[in-house]
């Protein structure tokens, strides 16, 4: 960490590199960090067993044609809704069988989120990858409880949460003996109802030896200012070549056939075919940008 209270100093010129990232491994075969630029994809939420499966397959045809390793995600409890009455899922166990089906059906590995410590162990049977959502990025009991499954952690970024900060929160996952983790990058608070991505952080955080993923989705997120979340959907495509162009890793967003209809996210959402377009050019970026990004070493590697 550096002197100013574990915050980079964006006043110092060049700051240089201080510990190399190494790649790690999501699941089996996906790895993180390295040249592949893994994407996690799917609905916001499980509506229905047959409606995840539907996106599931999706999903996986859309990895198969661009050659991208894939994650298929969707929230059995989508507990932070502005309102009460919104919609939050079909239940946790009900959720999970749906979450397992496609998982022997459709053969992809499966992210999807945790809120309480206690649902670890037990969402860690189902899944590969657990997530931290971004409120609750801070919650020391719960990222310790994911970290002790020994599964791989997506931790996202609060957006109250500075990059400097964001080493304290993982090294709670990593205190557990668990280094798969991940950090997801979804935008800042930015005075009232409104978000932005600070793409000088995706080099901030990698600096820090963590693999960053961006949250093309959340990102769009125009939050509260009525009874549900508001977004921008229109700015999908720039922001998320921008991000992969200052160095993401990894690429987070939702997938939903009729995003209107979705029961939650459904301004932020993206139909398939809009999705797929996006990925192509994505990593078309990727291919672009990798060869400086795998050359950046550690300063102290030179002496």
């Amino acid at each position: 960490m550096s002197e100013h209270g574990g915050a980079l100093n964006l006043q110092e010129p060049e700051e240089g590199v201080r510990h190399k990232l190494d790649p790690i491994e999501l699941t089996d075969g996906i790895q993180l960090g390295g040249e592949a630029m893994p994407i996690i994809a799917g609905p916001c939420a499980v509506e229905s067993a047959e409606h995840v499966l539907e996106v599931a397959e999706i999903v996986a045809a859309m990895g198969e044609a661009l050659g991208a390793p894939m994650i298929f995600k969707a929230s059995f409890d989508k507990a932070n809704r502005s309102s009460l009455d919104s919609f939050r899922g079909i239940g946790m166990e009900a959720a999970l069988e749906a979450l397992a089906e496609v998982r022997e059906t459709v053969g992809l590995p499966i992210l999807t989120d945790v809120h309480e410590p206690d649902q670890c162990e037990r969402v860690a049977e189902v899944v590969d990858v657990l997530q931290i959502p971004a409120f609750l990025c801070r919650q020391t009991d719960l990222l310790q409880a994911a970290g002790a499954t020994g599964k791989a952690v997506n931790l996202k970024k609060g957006q109250f949460l500075a990059p400097g900060d964001v080493p304290k929160a993982v090294q709670k996952i990593r205190a557990t003996g668990n280094h798969k983790v991940c950090v997801t990058e979804r935008g800042y608070s930015f005075g009232y109802n409104n978000l932005v991505v600070d793409m000088r952080a995706f080099a901030q955080m990698r600096s820090e030896g963590i693999p960053v993923i961006f949250d093309v989705t959340h990102s769009l997120q125009l939050p509260g200012g009525g009874k549900i979340t508001g977004g921008a959907r229109r700015f999908a495509e720039p922001l998320a070549r921008a991000a992969v162009a200052a160095g993401a890793d990894g690429v987070f967003l939702e997938v939903h056939p009729n995003p209107d209809e979705a029961l939650s996210d459904a301004t932020t959402q993206l139909p398939p075919d809009r999705a797929q377009l996006l990925l192509e050019s994505l990593m078309a970026v990727r291919r672009a940008v990798w060869p400086s990004l795998s050359q950046i070493t550690d300063p102290g590697e030179a002496q």
